[in-house]
């Protein structure tokens, strides 16, 4: 069967196999001929911070925030049944993993056209550098970041694909009402916001006042809708990119 994109959301799912890499329970699948990642909620595993069940919703809602943005960020991302329950699906992207967007290079050793945002030792004990890709559509992924409260921005949670643009996947640590702000794309802290930036999150702090309200109210909790206002309103009053603050680990660990 070729599934259409209206298949989707409930055509059969069938499981391909376990992604072991992954925290939480998650299968590569099909709906038909199209491929997805499917997340099931009885996978999910407890977390001291976040509400137990919520993390397959909180991954529809970071799709919600990137389409109102318009920057075509999140793969499209469903909350629907499958083989273990309900869960989170979303459409598989084939990454170009030769052109990674993060990188670890030698201390000292940025590329062209990248940030430093951190140095470290390896496993040898060198010191190395994290960095990353300086691109308009990291740039963007980062604001999500910062609207969403993203508390798990990994290296390994940028797809590369083949034409250069950037997917951001493993939504599911957002929204949280305090600040949470854990992610490797530190690299622009401070700058301004360009013109298109501040645009997207005017926006999504429309939005939420019509469809993306809605339907994030069948999604998170009020004031976690509330918040996200807040962050908009706050993110456009600075017009610049925030700074690591509080005492939390800026950067998520393993960072990839």
């Amino acid at each position: 069967m070729n599934a259409t994109r209206e298949d989707l959301p409930s055509g059969e799912l069938s499981l391909e196999g376990l992604i072991t890499t992954a925290s939480n329970a998650t299968f590569a699948a099909r709906i038909g001929e199209v491929r997805v990642v499917y997340k099931p909620v009885a996978g999910e595993r407890p977390l001291w911070d976040f509400p137990d069940g919520t993390l397959a919703m909180r991954e529809v809602a970071a799709y919600a925030v990137s389409e109102a943005f318009g920057w075509d960020l999140v793969p499209p991302t469903w909350l629907r049944d499958g083989p273990l329950g309900s869960g989170m699906v979303q459409l598989w992207r084939d990454p170009d993993r030769a052109h990674p967007a993060v990188a670890v290079v030698p201390a000292g050793e940025v590329p062209d056209g990248w940030r430093h945002v951190l140095d470290g030792l390896d496993a040898d004990e060198n010191v190395v550098s994290v960095v990353h890709e300086d691109s308009p559509v990291l740039r963007r992924m980062a604001v999500l970041d910062v609207v969403t409260n993203n508390a798990d921005r990994k290296g390994g949670h940028v797809l590369e694909m083949p034409d250069g643009h950037r997917h951001g996947i493993d939504h599911g640590l957002t929204f949280h009402t305090e600040h949470k702000l854990r992610t490797v794309l530190w690299g622009w802290a401070g700058q301004e916001l360009c013109p298109e930036e501040l645009d997207g999150v005017e926006r999504v702090r429309s939005a939420l006042e019509g469809d993306l309200g809605e339907a994030l109210a069948e999604l998170l909790d009020d004031d976690e809708i509330i918040e996200l206002g807040v962050r908009c309103e706050r993110l456009l009053e600075a017009r610049r990119f925030p700074a690591p603050r509080g005492e939390m680990p800026a950067i998520p660990w393993p960072p990839f």
